[in-house]
C-alpha cells in the first residue's frame, strides 16, 4: 500500500477512535465497554503510528471535535469567516498533537501526550483527552490517564517486554474507575427551564416581548407547581436588565413565592457584562461572568491585536468584562456556585466549598451541531470529578441535571 495513503487511513481510524464518544453520545448509542475499547485504541494509535500520521489525525479531530465554532460568526456580521475558523482549529490541533510527531518513541509520545492534557491552546480548554473516559470502565482522574498512556506505551520498552501482559493489565486495572465523589441532590424542588429560541431571532426588537411573556408565564407555571426554584437560560432576558426597572419590579414580585434564577446582561460603569440574576423574597443579587468564551467574549491575544479583531470582525461585540472571584447564591439556606456557559467547564469554577452549581447557556449559537453533546460531557467530567452536581438550563439543547 503506499505509504500516504497508509498514513491518511491510519490518521482516520485514529480520529475516529478519538472521537466516537461524542456522537455516540449525540446520537443516543453510548456503551461504557465500547467507549473503553475505542480511546484505548485511540491512544494506542496515537503512540505507534508515524510522524505524519500524528499530523493528519490531529487535524481531523480538530474538525470532529470543534467544526461547529464557526457558526456563530454569522450572528456577529461576518459569516463569511465560519469555514476559515472551521479550518483554522483543524490547523491548531494538529499544531496541539505535533509533538508527538517528534519522536517515534512510544513511550515518549506517552508523556508528551500527558503532558498535552494540561495545555489549552488559546485558553480553548475543551480539548481534554482523558474525557474519552468520561463513559467507560476507566477513571478521568490525571493518575488514571498516565495509567493507560504507560501501559500502552511498555510493549515499546525491551525490559519490560517479556512482562508486558502482566505489567500493562496490572496498570489497567489501576486505571479502572473506583468511584467519584459523592455527588448529592439539593434538598430544593428544582424547576430547570429549556428554552428553543433561535439565535437570529433572540436580539430582534419585535421578538421582545413575546419572549418575556412566555418567561413569565414558566415562572407562574412553577409557582402553581410548588418548586421552590426556577432556573432559565443564559442570556434569556435578552437585554440590559438593570436599564429595565418594570422587569425588575415583575421579577421582585414573582421572587415572594419561587425564588428566580435567570441569565441577562448588565451595563455598569460603559462595561458590559454577561450576569445572573437572583431574585429571593423582593430583592435581587447579580453575578458577574468569571471566564470568558475566548474570541466570543474577549480575544485571547495580545493588548495591540485585540482591539482591531474586535471591531473588525466582531462589531466590537467581544467586549466582556469579568468578575474577579466566583458568585456563590444562598437559596433557602442552600449555597449553589453560579456559571454561565463555557465557565461551568473551567476547573476555577470548582475551586473551594463547592456541592450544587448552577450552570446556565445559550447553544443557539452553535445551532445544529454536536456542541451541547460535548459541553454536556465536559460537565459529567467536571461534576464527577469534583462531587458537584449541576442543575443546567440551557437554550436549543442541553438542559438537564448532570451528575
Amino acid at each position: 500500500m503506499n505509504t500516504l495513503l497508509k498514513d491518511i487511513l491510519l490518521a482516520t481510524l485514529t480520529a475516529l477512535f478519538f472521537s466516537a464518544f461524542i456522537y455516540f453520545e449525540h446520537y443516543g448509542l453510548t456503551s461504557k465497554l465500547i467507549n473503553t475499547l475505542f480511546g484505548l485504541a485511540a491512544l494506542a494509535l496515537f503512540l505507534y503510528i508515524s510522524k505524519r500520521a500524528v499530523l493528519f489525525a490531529g487535524f481531523m479531530i480538530g474538525l470532529l471535535w470543534f467544526y461547529w465554532i464557526g457558526y456563530s460568526f454569522k450572528y456577529q456580521g461576518v459569516g463569511y469567516m465560519t469555514p476559515i475558523v472551521t479550518i483554522g482549529f483543524a490547523f491548531i490541533y494538529m499544531l496541539f498533537f505535533a509533538p508527538l510527531a517528534f519522536t517515534n518513541n512510544p513511550l515518549i509520545r506517552a508523556v508528551l501526550l500527558f503532558a498535552l492534557s494540561f495545555f489549552e491552546p488559546l485558553d480553548w480548554n475543551w480539548m481534554q483527552p482523558e474525557l474519552l473516559f468520561v463513559n467507560s470502565y476507566f477513571g478521568v482522574y490525571k493518575y488514571q490517564f498516565a495509567l493507560i498512556l504507560l501501559a500502552l506505551s511498555l510493549p515499546s520498552v525491551m525490559p519490560f517486554k517479556k512482562y508486558y501482559n502482566y505489567s500493562a493489565l496490572l496498570l489497567l486495572v489501576a486505571a479502572l474507575n473506583y468511584g467519584y465523589p459523592l455527588q448529592q441532590n439539593a434538598p430544593l424542588k428544582i424547576k430547570l427551564v429549556q428554552t428553543d429560541i433561535k439565535q437570529e431571532d433572540k436580539w430582534q426588537e419585535k421578538n421582545l416581548y413575546p419572549t418575556v411573556s412566555m418567561l413569565f408565564q414558566e415562572i407562574q407555571k412553577a409557582i402553581e407547581q410548588k418548586y421552590d426554584l426556577i432556573i432559565l437560560p443564559e442570556s434569556v432576558f435578552p437585554l440590559f436588565m438593570n436599564k429595565t426597572p418594570e422587569l425588575i419590579k415583575q421579577l421582585k414580585k414573582f421572587s415572594y413565592n419561587i425564588t428566580i434564577v435567570a441569565g441577562s446582561l448588565l451595563n455598569e460603569d460603559g462595561k458590559n457584562y454577561n450576569v445572573t440574576y437572583m431574585f429571593d423574597k423582593g430583592n435581587y443579587q447579580i453575578a458577574k461572568k468569571l471566564v470568558l468564551v475566548p474570541f466570543g467574549e474577549y480575544i485571547p491575544l495580545p493588548k495591540f491585536a485585540q482591539k482591531f479583531i474586535n471591531d473588525t470582525f466582531f462589531s466590537g461585540a467581544s467586549d466582556f468584562v469579568t468578575a474577579k472571584h466566583p458568585t456563590d447564591f444562598i437559596i433557602k439556606g442552600v449555597k449553589f456556585r453560579n456559571a454561565i456557559c463555557y465557565e461551568a467547564t473551567c476547573k476555577e469554577l470548582y475551586e473551594g466549598d463547592v456541592k450544587y452549581m448552577i450552570a446556565m447557556s445559550n447553544n443557539a449559537w452553535f445551532a445544529p451541531s454536536i456542541e451541547p453533546t460535548l459541553q454536556k460531557l465536559l460537565l459529567e467530567y467536571y461534576a464527577r470529578k469534583n462531587g458537584v452536581t449541576i442543575y443546567h438550563a440551557a437554550n436549543y439543547k442541553g438542559t438537564g441535571i448532570i451528575q
